[in-house]
């Protein structure tokens, strides 16, 4: 449970966006999207190991 102490006198507006921000921190709605769909130990790996690849070529070609 998330609790965002408003002190006297806040702006309501300025409660909510501090509110927005510790609930994307939590990462709550990442989680369940991505549970949402089962997708298979293999196919996770395989997307990590290409992703390394691009993120490696792109550093080597900056240096």
């Amino acid at each position: 449970m998330l609790i965002i102490p408003v002190k006297e006198g806040e702006n309501i507006e300025r409660a909510l966006k501090k509110f927005k921000k510790k609930f994307d921190r939590t990462g709550v709605m990442k989680e369940l999207r991505t549970r949402k769909q089962f997708t298979k130990p293999s196919v996770i790996n395989r997307v990590q190991k290409l992703k390394a690849a691009y993120i490696q070529k792109i550093r080597e070609e900056n240096a």
